[in-house]
């Protein structure tokens, strides 16, 4: 990696701009505009709402935002005031959707709304989903809310991303659909050899293990680093278990789109699309999101073709948040 990307991204890790998924970057929920609705914990709502005598919590049952009408069904959730420890946040995520969040740990951000959005956008008649080092669930939760006829597995290592992930899904009414399984995603025993998905999703973590300082808050660290497999590991399971026609949707950053290729040149997939994301208007693309199929599925010359896709802008040299990225965040249930 160029000397001056080290250098931008050892600024990132350190919180000074960025936070994708607890790694670099920090354009998104919990930056500028949107930081004050993203990360107000709802613990004192609920306080304020028993005091009321209210059933449900104001905050989560508002029909609007700021003249934003939320959108999708009200969960379970809200049906009382949350019990937040100390130290979580429950914050709002898809709708009327919430995620459980560590106070100082890992919290969702842009790269997992995009991987999301991006896959389940390109494969919107996905009716089994699987999510890959899942974390604390963000990515699965924003497609099963975006596919609500669809049945999610989420498989993730971490015993405290796990146990917020499954306060989340119970908190949003999701247990009948989305299975939470507890291990690494490249062993055997975590998936069925017949298990077949008809979109794949993966955040994967960005960096070797030594590429970088590790002090850190752990469930941070191993979203950052891999820990547990690189990206030619996701796309080795993700072949594996695509069914006919399937897709394989993530997120990686553009400095490396050349490992991301040589994975899927190993596992016999095609980059059928892939975008390029700027977060600042004028600057380079750090991340690229792509989309993936099984050679088999596609007709021979489609197999070595790739649609290089307009570049997404986040915000605009201004610091807006561009009007493109204003109509994913609607189309993924956030306020634009």
């Amino acid at each position: 990696m160029p000397e001056r990307a080290t250098e931008l991204l050892r600024e990132l890790f350190d919180g000074r701009r960025i936070s994708i998924r607890g790694r670099w970057y920090d354009v998104f929920e919990y930056s500028l505009d949107d930081r004050e609705r993203e990360r107000v914990p709802l613990e004192d709502e609920g306080a304020k709402a028993r005091n009321q005598g209210h059933l449900r919590h104001p905050s989560i049952v508002e029909s609007h935002f700021k003249g934003w009408a939320k959108p999708g069904p009200v969960p379970p959730g809200a049906s009382s005031p949350p019990d937040v420890p100390g130290d979580e946040t429950l914050d709002a995520i898809s709708g009327h959707f919430r995620i459980f969040q560590l106070r100082d740990g890992h919290r969702f951000s842009t790269d997992d709304v995009l991987t999301a959005w991006y896959g389940t956008t390109w494969a919107p008649r996905a009716a089994s989903v699987l999510d890959l080092g899942s974390g604390i669930g963000s990515v699965g939760m924003i497609a099963a809310w975006r596919l609500p006829g669809a049945r999610v597995v989420t498989i993730e290592a971490q015993d405290e991303s796990v146990r917020l992930a499954r306060k989340s899904a119970a908190y949003n009414g999701l247990e009948s659909r989305f299975e939470i399984r507890h291990g690494d995603f490249r062993e055997s025993s975590a998936i069925a050899p017949d298990e077949r998905f008809d979109l794949v999703l993966g955040s994967p973590p960005y960096f070797p293990l030594d590429a970088g300082v590790h002090g850190d808050h752990p469930q941070k660290v191993a979203c950052r680093f891999e820990l547990r497999g690189d990206i030619a590991d996701y796309a080795t399971v993700a072949t594996r278990h695509l069914a006919p026609g399937g897709v394989f949707a993530c997120v990686f950053p553009e400095e490396q789109k050349e490992r991301i290729e040589a994975a899927a040149h190993k596992t016999e997939l095609t980059i059928v699309r892939r975008r390029p994301v700027v977060f600042k208007e004028g600057e380079p693309p750090l991340v690229g999101l792509f989309l993936m199929m099984a050679r088999r599925d596609l007709p021979e010359p489609m197999r070595e073709r790739t649609w290089l896709e307009p570049r997404l802008i986040i915000r605009g040299a201004d610091g807006r948040v561009h009007a493109e990225y204003s109509a994913v965040k609607l189309a993924v249930g956030f306020p634009p």
